[in-house]
Parts: structure tokens; C-alpha cells; sequence
């Protein structure tokens, strides 16, 4: 093993001890339609600095998208997925080795490719139910695998879940897709609710009031808030103007438990992350 192949195991292994500082993961989207910053980071020069910017201010990860999943959002085919995100994956790669790299796909042939261009996380958001190759992809990857509860297909995924049962159904969810990882033998999973997926805005803030419905589940917990519409539409705002809100139930989600935060804004989230630590100082 690589001195570089221990630094990386050494990194990711943070994620799965339960001591570890949270991380941030710093979104990277190389789309021209994504919801918040759609065409931002389609050229090379674009997505290096945004990624230098990330990797300055603290992001432990960067994870790449090249497929939209906004609401009304058109699914392109793998082979433009494959041709937006391979090169960024390879480019962010090449300049910057030390950092881990997590990939935002459905498809396992994308996800393959990815590792194979210097991927170390996969970040499926349907919970590997868009592509039925998804977990034994997974599983021969060897790779952290990142669980979200999502509704079944691209195009149902942002209907809303019944009221009053999501937390349970969530949870069931996410444990049914555990048993099938497991017996592939995928035991690096990390889990995440899908905040901003299929659910009602009342139904989002209820997932992250606490994560009780997630204790028997024994993984690291990732939440992406970050200029979703349930902050947007609560204070009729703009995405871009969130970042305080966003902060706030950072905070919040950090105290009940939470691993990962998934961000656009890293040096807010960093700084969260700092005054948290401060505060457990000081917890008897």
C-alpha cells in the first residue's frame, strides 16, 4: 500500500470513528441547470479554483455532481453524465491528490468510472434504487457508500411522502437498503435522510429535530441542508442569502449527531464546527 493509499484510508476511516471531528463535505456542482449555481463550474479553470477555494476553507471533502436532481430537473443520459463528471473527477484529482473525493451518481457504471479516474466515496441519492447494479457495483468498489432515502425513480423523487409517517418510513427504508449491502459485504455505509427529497418542508425540519429514528441504525449520519427550499420558502428568501439559517441548523444538526454536513459554503460550516468544539468542552 501507497503512503498516498494510507493517507486516504486514514482520512476515511475518520468518517467511521465515532470520536472524530465532523467533517464538511463542499458540494462541486459541474451542471449547467443545478438549482443554486447551475453553469458556475463547467470549465477547468472554474472548477479548480472553486475546488482550491473548498480545499482552503476547510472542506475534508469535495464531492462532484454532474447531473441536476433539482425539482423539474431533465435526466440526461449516462453517457453525458460520463463526460461532464470523469474529467472534473481526474482534473480535481491530478491537482489536488490529498484530497477525498466523493462522487454524486445513480449509476453504477458512472460510479465504476469514477473510482477508476480517483474517486474515493460514492453519494448515491436514490439509495440505490435507480439502478438495480448500484450495491454489487458497490460492493466490488470496496468503496464508502453514502445511503440516502429517496422515493424509487428519477421521476417520482420529489413527490411528497404521506404526512405523519416519515421518520418511520425513512428509517425503514434505510434499513432494509442496509441489509442488502451487507450481505455484499458493504459495511462503510454512511446514511442520509434526503432532506429536500419527496418530503414537505414540515416534513424536513421533523427529520433533523433529532435523529432518534436513526440510533439503531449504527452509521455515520450526512445532512445536506445547505440553500435547500425548506430554509428558502420559510423566510422567502433567495438560496444564496441562507447561509446564516443554514448555519444555524448546522449547529443543531451537529449536537444531535450528525457526521457530515454537506455544503456549498465551507467557511461558514467550518466555523460552526469550531464554536461546537468549543462548547463539548465544557460538557460534564
Amino acid at each position: 500500500m501507497s503512503a498516498q493509499d494510507t493517507a486516504f484510508n486514514q482520512k476515511i476511516g475518520q468518517i467511521f470513528n465515532p470520536h472524530a471531528e465532523v467533517m464538511v463535505m463542499g458540494i462541486l456542482n459541474c451542471t449547467p441547470d443545478s438549482f443554486s449555481d447551475g453553469g458556475s463550474y463547467v470549465t477547468e479553470e472554474n472548477w479548480l479554483k472553486q475546488s482550491e477555494k473548498m480545499i482552503h476553507e476547510g472542506a475534508d471533502i469535495i464531492d462532484i455532481g454532474a447531473l441536476s436532481t433539482r425539482p423539474n430537473a431533465i435526466e440526461i443520459s449516462e453517457e453525458e453524465e460520463g463526460k461532464r463528471l470523469i474529467p472534473v473527477v481526474s482534473s480535481v484529482r491530478k491537482c489536488f491528490p490529498n484530497v477525498v473525493i466523493s462522487v454524486d451518481t445513480f449509476r453504477a457504471k458512472i460510479a465504476q468510472k469514477a473510482v477508476d479516474a480517483g474517486a474515493n466515496i460514492i453519494n448515491d441519492i436514490s439509495g440505490g434504487t435507480f439502478d438495480e447494479m448500484m450495491f454489487e457495483t458497490i460492493a466490488q468498489l470496496k468503496v464508502p457508500y453514502v445511503l440516502m432515502h429517496n422515493n424509487g425513480s428519477f421521476e417520482r423523487m420529489h413527490e411528497k411522502e404521506p404526512e405523519h409517517t416519515i421518520q418511520d418510513r425513512v428509517a425503514s427504508f434505510l434499513r432494509t437498503q442496509i441489509v442488502r449491502l451487507n450481505q455484499l459485504g458493504v459495511k462503510k455505509i454512511i446514511i442520509d435522510p434526503g432532506v429536500g427529497f419527496g418530503k414537505t418542508m414540515e416534513q424536513n425540519y421533523e427529520l433533523i429535530s433529532d435523529f432518534g429514528y436513526l440510533e439503531p441504525l449504527p452509521y455515520p449520519i450526512l445532512i445536506g441542508i445547505s440553500r435547500k427550499s425548506m430554509i428558502s420558502r420559510l423566510l422567502n428568501v433567495q438560496s444564496n442569502e441562507t447561509v446564516n439559517a443554514a448555519s444555524g441548523l448546522h449547529a443543531h444538526c451537529i449536537g444531535a449527531g450528525a457526521k457530515i454536513i454537506r455544503v456549498h459554503d465551507v467557511k461558514p460550516a467550518k466555523q460552526v464546527i469550531e464554536v461546537m468544539k468549543a462548547l463539548k468542552r465544557y460538557e460534564y
